[in-house]
């Protein structure tokens, strides 16, 4: 009886929740939940969810589960989600806190079923990274052609489907914000099964994807900004809770909060964060888009204080706004971008907000001003400014009538004759404009006419309409070049769209998810790209690649592709003033004698530029690396240590099948135009077939001509040696 079987509950449901619409007791409902599960229970035939595909891929267990063997005498809630979609997200708080008053022991188990909307969501790998960014702990099962969805015909995202121990169905519930319902129903279908006898005590065999992972310095960074100077990146580690400010090199200047969630203010110490996702600094202020906190934050760099500045800590549903910030409800904020008001005589005194839990974007004001169409307005008041609530692609000359879905990213480009916000948004797979003289909302790329279509995606480049995106959750305005970049996250590549032609191209990636750095653009490859943002003087574009949990830096004009190393700042022997101590230096491991000095040419330099060392060693055919043994590089500069004033002079090599990077980066001001610097490296390595075991050492020496005369911002110098003998 399962063929149409949700349709076959409703009659029975409905009558049952306008019945708790007049109850006034918990006792009073608890006894009409009661009622309507002795009638369900009594029908001649039970209303039976299919059995799951034996060959569909599971998650977070030790095997296949079978709905009607595994999970007979348990009262199960299924899930059907898809990881895109933010609604199915606002429930998965709620099914945390289901899973923390009941478990297996008690009889209960959540089941997610993963019903894909996009193609890039049916791709395994894709689902165990949206399983550890979102926390979910419930064995999840890959239906990737929907099959249970359409068996049961299921509507939409999300659907929750009561089950009993019998494998039969007893309530659904559609769409977000059901806690309560869905806490009744469970509570009461459990005890009236345990009072019956039926339910069953056994474990079931959990275990979590996350569990069998190495730690990574990032965990799904989800966004990522550069300051005006060009000196700082501002990165939200997401997977971890945190906020973390570092040097172009990659080094650590302040780690903000994590690893846990939670939602604190405070020292940077204590602050917490939960899934932070957009970041926007001005000089030693940074504002946060703290998601799913449904927060937003504001860090201050020089106090070192994160303070709250919009947002009460739970979702909320207004739709409006337009009370003060701290006591005005928000939703899954994703994205933050200064802008400036109409009237304002200060730069950036509007924080515009991609608010993608109700499909809009809204404005903090910083400073009292006025918006596009708007009236007078105070300072620290938040409102929506487009978007009317409605999940759609609408496009309208009034704003406040145009409809998005699930808008993820901002950028302005406030120069004429652009003046407008870009816009991602991403379940129409489009990129439009807001006009900031008029409000205006325009189409730009993707998507298709029908603003009801939400379905009009794929990966085509081309011109306007014609032109199609996947699910893209960044954007980023490249002012030197009047070019516009996406972070086009399902089809794991980065675009560039010509706002004038309105035409898009692919810049990099190859369409399929990966983590090569490749020759070229074109043949490197990412995985969930989800945030990015080009340096003022148009070098350098930082890519957040989420789901390869690492930072890319693409010099857009060597072309060239490199990683961000992040180095801790603990992993570092930073030297805090001039002289460097002495006894950093005696730590330093010493090379035997045999080790050979490679001369390197002489490179012209520029104070403050970064050079980033690629070390790349091959051992032996039948070698390995000892991993036990102390592997490392460190940086010397006998004559010279004024070169190596705050650097990071030491550092691991773990592996030696991929380059080890080595940051470098030359004072601000230098003490004289040459100076000579080693990059050292010794390696512990063993030949496979005996149990001898060898260190060996190389140095490469690397004379500096400092000039005065601006140089690339930075530059690259290959480091590479094989040893030859055992």
């Amino acid at each position: 009886a399962a063929a149409g079987a949700l349709a076959a509950l409703l009659p029975g449901q409905t009558q049952l929740e306008y019945a708790l619409l007049d109850a006034d007791t918990p006792q009073e409902k608890e006894n009409l939940v009661y009622q309507y599960l002795k009638k369900m229970d009594g029908r001649e035939r039970d209303l039976t969810v299919p059995e799951l595909g034996a060959d569909l891929q599971w998650l977070n267990t030790e095997g296949p589960i079978s709905l009607h063997k595994d999970l007979c005498g348990k009262v199960v809630v299924l899930d059907f989600f898809t990881y895109c979609c933010i609604n199915c997200l606002h429930l998965l708080p709620d099914l945390h806190a289901l899973e923390h008053q009941f478990s297996d022991k008690d009889g209960f188990v959540i089941v997610g079923v993963h019903s894909a909307k996009f193609p890039n969501e049916k791709v395994l790998d894709n689902i165990k990274s949206a399983i550890l960014r979102y926390n979910i702990v419930h064995p999840v099962v890959n239906d990737a052609e929907a099959t249970l969805w359409h068996e049961l015909e299921v509507s939409c995202w999300p659907t929750l489907v009561i089950v009993g121990p019998r494998g039969n169905m007893l309530f659904s519930l559609v769409g977000e914000g059901h806690r309560e319902k869905l806490f009744l129903f469970t509570s009461i279908t459990l005890k009236f099964y345990k009072e019956r006898g039926q339910i069953k005590d056994n474990k079931i065999g959990i275990k979590l994807y996350r569990d069998s992972l190495p730690p990574s310095p990032l965990l799904f960074p989800g966004k990522v900004t550069v300051d005006d100077s060009g000196e700082r990146l501002v990165i939200a580690d997401t997977g971890h809770h945190r906020i973390l400010v570092t040097r172009k090199s990659g080094q650590i200047i302040h780690t903000i909060g994590g690893p846990n969630s939670g939602r604190r203010d405070g020292r940077f110490s204590e602050a917490a964060f939960n899934s932070p996702q957009g970041v926007a600094i001005k000089n030693n202020i940074i504002y946060v888009a703290d998601t799913e906190n449904h927060l937003i934050r504001k860090i201050d760099l020089e106090s070192e204080m994160v303070t709250t500045v919009a947002g009460v800590g739970i979702q909320g549903v207004d739709m409006e706004g337009g009370a003060k910030g701290e006591e005005q409800p928000i939703s899954s904020p994703w994205d933050v971008v200064f802008g400036n008001s109409v009237s304002g005589t200060q730069e950036d005194d509007v924080l515009w907000i991609a608010m993608a839990g109700t499909h809009q974007v809204w404005a903090l004001m910083l400073e009292g001003g006025k918006l596009p169409k708007g009236s007078d307005l105070k300072k620290g008041v938040c409102l929506r400014f487009a978007g009317s609530g409605n999940e759609e692609n609408r496009n309208n000359a009034y704003p406040h009538k145009a409809g998005f879905a699930q808008p993820s990213g901002l950028s302005l480009a406030s120069e004429e004759p652009w003046n407008c916000l870009f816009v991602v948004d991403s379940e129409s797979s489009t990129v439009r404009t807001i006009s900031l003289k008029d409000g205006a909302v325009k189409h730009l790329v993707g998507g298709e006419r029908d603003p009801l279509n939400l379905f009009a995606f794929g990966d085509v480049d081309g011109a306007g309409i014609n032109a199609k995106l996947q699910h893209p959750l960044g954007v980023t305005w490249d002012k030197k070049r009047k070019l516009l970049y996406v972070a086009d996250s399902y089809n794991h590549k980065i675009k560039v769209v010509d706002p004038k032609l309105k035409n898009c191209a692919t810049l990099a990636g190859t369409g399929e998810a990966g983590n090569v750095v490749g020759s070229s653009f074109t043949q490197s490859t990412f995985n969930e790209p989800g945030g990015l943002c080009v340096e003022e003087n148009g070098r350098l574009m930082y890519v957040a690649d989420t789901n390869n949990h690492q930072i890319k830096v693409l010099d857009l004009e060597t072309r060239i592709i490199s990683m961000l190393p992040i180095l801790n700042p603990e992993a570092c022997d930073v030297p805090d003033n001039l002289p460097v101590q002495k006894d950093k230096i005696t730590n330093l491991p010493k090379l035997p004698k045999s080790a050979p000095n490679v001369q390197l040419p002489s490179l012209t330099v520029a104070p403050g530029q970064t050079i980033q060392f690629l070390l790349k060693l091959t051992l032996p055919p039948d070698a390995k690396l000892n991993e036990e043994a102390p592997n490392s590089w460190f940086i010397t500069a006998e004559d010279n240590t004024w070169l190596l004033q705050g650097q990071c002079l030491s550092g691991e090599i773990k592996d030696v099948s991929s380059q080890t990077i080595i940051p470098f980066q030359l004072p601000r001001s230098c003490l004289s135009a040459e100076a000579i610097l080693a990059v050292k490296a010794c390696l512990y390595y063993c030949s496979k077939g005996s149990s001898a075991c060898m260190m060996k050492g190389i140095s490469f020496t690397q004379p500096l001509l400092i000039t005065s005369t601006n140089q690339d911002s930075s530059t690259q110098v290959d480091l590479m040696h094989s040893f030859l003998t055992n």
